[in-house]
């Protein structure tokens, strides 16, 4: 159960009981929803965050079949007095869907409209992805909410487990997922094309936003334009500043998951759909720049996992790089200033002679590598014996209409296939890898030993705040 804090214009009791025949009363016959004929025919979306990358999932999902019947987010883009390419997606989105309702709090857009919309996108910050999804799923909507899932490892598994008991159509939106190429590899490494599997790399150059912050920005007043109360939402209150919203949010350890949060869930994903490993047996980080406000500026992290199909028996580690090498934040432009031009990746054993910046990650395996890059279809292969012998396996994942997760996310709702690849099912103990990563970033060049069933680090009940994270006031939830 999810207690809110009352929206505006709106009591308590009308929050919760403003559906079916009261909310038709109120609002009309614009909108009705593909399930009241019986069959999903043109879901109809409700979208929480409409600026940034939420845009573009309005557009996705415009494109691939919904129909857009009401918008969602802190900003009210007919208020903007500023500008900047995420402030105009806001004013876009406005104009595009022009008759769609606008609300700036999802609770009270799902009280209103309960019943009169089939699934929801969520591209909000981080810090909001459980409570609109698992509000949503509640309510029986798909759900197609931005990556990480969670911000907090404890909501992955409650994710996963309400997608699950609710039975409705789920997916994240790790895009490249979809993609031919993606899942050929996967079928491939499981074919054992590099043999059993013993290490992963990933890399990245992020983050290229502001981390390692000591303390936050000073006050300034909240514009016409936007809900800050509800921007901060569930998490801990910080007063308003332009260096926080509208991106740079993600250098907040409160409201953000940094650089790993960001990427991981795209460049880590094919090592860790190939092996489907389950829960790491450990991680452990090195980092630079971490402070108790801000993720680091650069890291280097471990998991360790037992074994599976497809990798060595002893199992394998799956390595994870992050940023700019002798980076630092200044404070005074409130940016990362960038001294090389050089972000963390493996060495020279590991890419064995090619360029990491042409490639994301690679799988080392005992009887080869494969270079992998989710952008490009022109992934590598160097085998370490001769390859002819290889029986190159069917086709064993199925693939996504045109490549394209947001398709798959419909044809899953139409029940054209049983589920999306990238759904909640997939996606939930893949986020609780990464944010176990992100928990060993605040506690670096420390062994973590992972119980998964109990979600605890053994010997360290300390660390249980961050895995399971009090919400503010008016924000608790019980799932």
């Amino acid at each position: 159960m999810i207690t809110p804090s009352k929206p505006k214009g709106i009591s308590r009791r009308h929050f919760s009981n403003l559906t079916g025949k009261a909310a038709t009363a109120i609002f009309g016959f614009q909108f009705i929803p593909s399930h009241a004929w019986g069959q999903l025919t043109k879901p109809v979306l409700g979208a929480i965050g409409s600026g940034g990358k939420g845009r573009s999932d309005i557009s996705g999902s415009d494109q691939a079949g919904f129909q857009v019947a009401a918008l969602c987010d802190v900003v009210d883009g007919t208020r903007l007095d500023v500008n900047g390419k995420r402030f105009r997606s806001i004013v876009e989105a406005r104009k595009t869907y022009s008759k769609t309702r606008f609300f700036t709090d999802y609770r009270e857009m799902l009280a209103s409209m309960g019943d009169r919309i089939d699934a929801v996108t969520v591209s909000t910050p981080d810090h909001h992805h459980f409570h609109a999804s698992v509000l949503a799923m509640k309510a029986g909507k798909h759900v197609y909410c931005q990556k990480p899932l969670t911000h907090g490892i404890w909501e992955a598994r409650m994710m996963a487990q309400v997608a699950q008991e609710t039975g409705v159509k789920t997916q994240m939106g790790n895009q490249a997922h979809a993609n031919d190429h993606m899942r050929r590899c996967a079928e491939l490494i499981r074919a054992g094309v590099i043999g059993k599997v013993k290490e992963v790399h990933a890399w990245t150059n992020r983050p290229i936003w502001p981390q390692g912050f000591k303390t936050a920005p000073e006050k300034q007043p909240v514009p016409k334009w936007l809900d800050w109360e509800q921007w901060i939402g569930p998490a801990p209150w910080v007063d308003y500043n332009q260096k926080i919203a509208p991106f740079t949010w993600r250098g907040w350890w409160d409201y953000g998951t940094g650089a790993l949060g960001d990427m991981a869930c795209h460049i880590m994903d094919l090592g860790y759909w190939a092996l489907l490993p389950g829960s790491p047996k450990s991680v452990m980080a090195h980092q630079e720049g971490a402070t108790e406000l801000s993720p680091p500026i650069n890291s280097k992290i471990v998991w360790e996992f037992g074994p599976s199909p497809s990798t060595s028996a002893d199992g394998f580690k799956y390595f994870w790089y992050d940023g700019y090498i002798n980076a630092h934040f200044d404070r005074s432009t409130w940016n990362l200033v960038k001294d090389s031009n050089e972000y963390n990746h493996p060495d020279n054993d590991v890419l064995d002679g090619m360029s990491f910046k042409d490639f994301g990650c690679v799988i080392i395996g005992e009887e080869g590598k494969l270079f992998f890059n989710r952008g490009r279809n022109t992934w590598v292969v160097k085998a370490s014996r001769k390859i002819d012998g290889f029986v190159w396996p069917d086709q064993s994942i199925p693939r996504a209409r045109k490549q394209n997760n947001y398709l798959e996310w419909m044809d899953a709702i139409q029940g054209r296939v049983e589920r999306g690849q990238s759904g909640f099912h997939h996606t939930g103990p893949f986020t609780e890898t990464i944010l176990l990563g992100v928990l060993a970033q605040r506690v670096p060049d420390t062994k973590l030993v992972w119980n998964a069933e109990r979600m605890e680090v053994k010997g360290r009940p300390e660390l249980k705040k961050f895995i399971q994270r009090p919400y503010r006031q008016g924000w608790q939830i019980e799932v």
